[in-house]
C-alpha cells in the first residue's frame, strides 16, 4: 500500500480555538491565549497522518478568498493539495476550551454553498486519482446546497473504483449514508456514542447497548464499526471476533478538539501498515490520546506516539 492515502472534506473550516479558565456562560470571558487552524474532519485527518510520515492526498471543496491557511498546511506537511476552489469563503468554527474541566464548547459557523456543477467536478477528479485498493477517509457533515442523499452516491462510486471507504460524519449525512444498498455503504465507520445514538433513535447507556448497535449494524453490511466513548476509551467491532475496548487515560488533556480526527488517522494509519486486532486498536487510540496535548491538527514526535500505544489498556469483550 505505498499510494497515497486520501481523505475528503466536502465542509472544511478553520478552528479558532480559544483557552479560557472555568468559562461563565454569559459573562465577560478573559481568554488564556486563542490560535487558528486550517481544520474540518478530513483535513485534521490528512495532517495527522503526515505527521505519522504518510504519504497524504487532501481533497474536497474549499472557499477560493480564505484558503491561504490550508494551502500554508498542506505545503508545510508535504500533503498533495487537490481541494477544488469554490466561490466565497470557508467557514469558521470557534472552540471555546475550558481548561479547568477540560470541555470545550462549539460554535460552527455556516459553511459554503456548493452546486451542482462543483460536485460534478468533484467526482470527475476522484475518478481520476482513485485506483483499485485507494484507502479513503470521507469525514464531515456536507455543505449548503448538497442533500445529506449525496453521500450515499459518492461512497457507492468510491466503492465502485475500488476503494475502501471509511466514513466519519453524523446527523441525516450518516444517516443516509447508512439506509444505502449493501453495495454503497462504507466499509468502516466511526461515530462517536451521540451520533450513535442519534441514528439508532436511542439511549445507549451501557458498553452492551453500543455493541449491540454496532453488531446490528455489522449485520447490515458495515464491515467495521468503532465508536468513540471518550473517557472510556474506544469501542473496536472490526470483524465477527471479540469486540475490544481500548483506552488509555491522560491527564489534563489541552484540548478535545480534534480527538475524534485523530482517532480515524490511527484507524487509516494501522490499515496502511497492515496491523489488525489489538495492534491496530493501540495505535488509533494512541493517536487520540496524543492529540489530546496539542491544540490543532499535530501529532508530537513518532516515537511518543509509539510509546503510547504501548501503554494502552485493551479489554477482549463478547
Amino acid at each position: 500500500m505505498n499510494s497515497p492515502l486520501i481523505t475528503i472534506t466536502l465542509n472544511p473550516a478553520i478552528d479558532q480555538t480559544v483557552c479560557v479558565q472555568n468559562f461563565q456562560p454569559g459573562a465577560v470571558n478573559l481568554a488564556l491565549s486563542s490560535s487558528s487552524n486550517a481544520g474540518g474532519k478530513g483535513v485534521n485527518v490528512a495532517s495527522c497522518l503526515a505527521d505519522w510520515g504518510l504519504p497524504v492526498l487532501a481533497t474536497g471543496l474549499l472557499g477560493r478568498n480564505n484558503s491561504e491557511a490550508f494551502e500554508a498546511l498542506f505545503k508545510d506537511k508535504g500533503i498533495a493539495d487537490r481541494f477544488i476552489r469554490v466561490a466565497g469563503d470557508t467557514r469558521v468554527n470557534i472552540k471555546l476550551s475550558d481548561l479547568a474541566n477540560a470541555s470545550t464548547t462549539d460554535i460552527n459557523l455556516p459553511g459554503l454553498t456548493v452546486g451542482e456543477a462543483q460536485w460534478e467536478r468533484l467526482l470527475t477528479l476522484l475518478a481520476a486519482d482513485i485506483n483499485p485498493g485507494s484507502q479513503i477517509v470521507l469525514a464531515g457533515s456536507l455543505p449548503q446546497g448538497l442533500e445529506p442523499e449525496r453521500l450515499p452516491v459518492l461512497i457507492g462510486k468510491l466503492r465502485q473504483w475500488g476503494a475502501h471507504v471509511l466514513l466519519d460524519s453524523s446527523g441525516p449525512a450518516l444517516a443516509s449514508a447508512l439506509a444505502a444498498p449493501r453495495a454503497s455503504l462504507p466499509d468502516c465507520i466511526k461515530p462517536n456514542r451521540h451520533e450513535l445514538e442519534q441514528w439508532a433513535g436511542r439511549p445507549l447507556p451501557t458498553l452492551d447497548d453500543v455493541l449491540a448497535c454496532a453488531r446490528q449494524l455489522q449485520q447490515a453490511g458495515v464491515a467495521e464499526v468503532v465508536v468513540s466513548l471518550g473517557e472510556e476509551g474506544a469501542l473496536f467491532v472490526l470483524d465477527s471476533s471479540p469486540a475490544l475496548l481500548a483506552r488509555l487515560p491522560v491527564q489534563n488533556p489541552l484540548s478535545t478538539v480534534g480527538a475524534g480526527d485523530a482517532l480515524v488517522a490511527g484507524l487509516s494509519a494501522a490499515r496502511h501498515q497492515r496491523l489488525a486486532g489489538e495492534d491496530r486498536a493501540r495505535l488509533a487510540v494512541a493517536f487520540a490520546t496524543a492529540k489530546l496535548a496539542r491544540i490543532g491538527p499535530h501529532l508530537p514526535a513518532r516515537d511518543q506516539v509509539e510509546q503510547l500505544a504501548r501503554q494502552v489498556e485493551v479489554q477482549h469483550l463478547q
